[in-house]
């Protein structure tokens, strides 16, 4: 598998566990991601990232969007 196709894998995955915390759909969470620079950051440190637990990832992302105007 190529490393974009990884890298793309590694965000729906994020996104989906990121919309299954929160309660909100896969959509809205894609959405409020990119607003807050959640795919961005994904974008940015997946070689750190996808080494780390699914749990620790998403609690990464809730950080990276609370600093950029998020309220989750």
């Amino acid at each position: 598998m190529s490393e974009l196709k990884k890298k793309i894998n590694y965000t729906v995955v994020c996104v989906n566990e990121f919309a299954n915390k929160f309660h909100i759909a896969s959509k809205e969470a894609f959405n409020y991601l990119y607003e807050h620079k959640g795919i961005e950051f994904i974008k940015e440190h997946y070689d750190i990232e996808h080494t780390l637990s699914l749990d620790d990832a998403v609690e990464d992302l809730t950080m990276v969007c609370r600093n950029n105007g998020g309220r989750y």
